[in-house]
């Protein structure tokens, strides 16, 4: 009988030392998948927006409203892509703890680019990238290894020619109109049709969401999740932060191979479907020479066309890649008559297995495709 009690009682503890681990929701793969690795062998996370559905006007299946309406802390880039959460977080996840990456310490965050054609950076030692003030006016900066705390955000977008931190080096592309940018269907032009490049004499203002193809944000939000969900269950608050460190070892390693595959690819440019991937650029040292779409709900202008056709010929384009949800139509307008090839990139790896293994898997998907072309 004692054996019996002492059996019921170390299974009652270990059942309570399970429930004390957060129920975690996340918004989109990548950050899943980031969530996932840093939870691994304590518990999942939910994820909100499905692999292939837009980001940007998704509408939940009940047992997504659930996963919210019952987490504990939820992980998501923030409003710039996912614009539609804000209100479901207030109304189902009001009581829970919400980490916008975006925002988060150590995030690198860019300016859109400007125009259909963008001016050639050099992003010289790819471990480092250009330094400048953050939000709140400390610098900031991008490595493999991670970034110094930049603390909270809350600075006023810009336009015109700066980026998102004030009056300090432009890191994006320089001289041109921001470009309004969409993912899976965030654009804030949508209905306008064939606008001459959606108002081209608008200016155009805000921060680029895609900053997960920087693996050193990856790297930084790794620690940033261990650290929050420590502090809601701190039994396992070491568990969590090897979990994060082994993720991170896991990038760099992604990072090296993807590195030397992607080394012959430096000196060449390339034209992308809309620009989504300035991030993994400035991770790992290369250029695109600019993007045929202000952004999936936009068609872009036959000027808009014409003109990334003569960047092709300019430059001599070798690759322009299309996205699995975007019309291919426009990518063979752009390649007629040219030697360009073609392969497709997904900055939200719709056909990878979600889980802890996947976002070192997304980085090797877009530099496999980039390469492959």
């Amino acid at each position: 009988m004692r054996n019996a009690v002492a059996a019921a009682a170390l299974l009652a503890g270990t059942g309570a030392a399970w429930a004390e681990v957060p129920k975690v929701a996340a918004d989109i793969t990548p950050v899943h998948g980031l969530v996932a690795r840093v939870m691994q062998g304590l518990g999942e996370p939910a994820l909100v927006v499905p692999p292939g559905a837009s980001p940007h006007g998704y509408s939940m299946r009940p047992s997504e409203a659930r996963a919210l309406d019952q987490a504990d802390v939820v992980f998501w880039m923030g409003e710039a892509l996912t614009p539609w959460l804000e209100g479901p977080l207030e109304e189902l996840a009001g009581d829970a703890h919400r980490v916008e990456l975006l925002e988060a310490a150590g995030t690198t965050v860019l300016a859109f680019r400007e125009g259909a054609r963008f001016e050639a950076h050099d992003h010289g030692d790819h471990e480092g990238h250009d330094d400048h003030e953050d939000h709140s006016g400390h610098e900031d900066h991008a490595d493999h290894d991670g970034q110094e705390d930049h603390g909270d955000h809350g600075h006023e977008e810009h336009a015109e020619g700066h980026d998102d931190h004030g009056d300090h080096e432009d890191h994006a592309a320089e001289g041109h109109d921001h470009e309004e940018h969409a993912e899976d269907g965030h654009d804030d032009h949508e209905g306008h049709g064939d606008h001459a490049d959606a108002h081209a004499g608008h200016d155009h203002e805000g921060e680029d969401p895609h900053a997960w193809l920087l693996p050193a944000n990856a790297q930084a939000w790794l620690d940033v999740i261990a650290e929050e969900l420590a502090e809601h269950d701190p039994d396992n608050a070491a568990a969590y932060k090897a979990n994060a460190e082994a993720g991170k070892q896991e990038i760099a390693e992604a990072v090296a191979g993807i590195s030397a595959q992607l080394e012959p690819f430096r000196a060449k440019q390339f034209i992308v479907f809309h620009d989504a991937y300035q991030y993994f650029e400035r991770g790992f040292g290369l250029n695109a020479a600019g993007a045929i779409s202000l952004g999936d709900a936009v068609k872009p202008s036959p000027a808009r066309v014409a003109e990334i056709r003569d960047v092709v010929a300019d430059r001599n384009v070798t690759c322009v890649f299309s996205e699995p949800q975007f019309n291919p139509g426009l990518v063979a307008t752009v390649l007629d008559g040219t030697g360009a090839g073609t392969a497709v990139l997904d900055p939200l790896g719709a056909k990878l297995e979600v889980g802890p293994g996947f976002y070192p898997a997304l980085l090797q998907d877009i530099g496999a495709a980039i390469a492959g072309c």
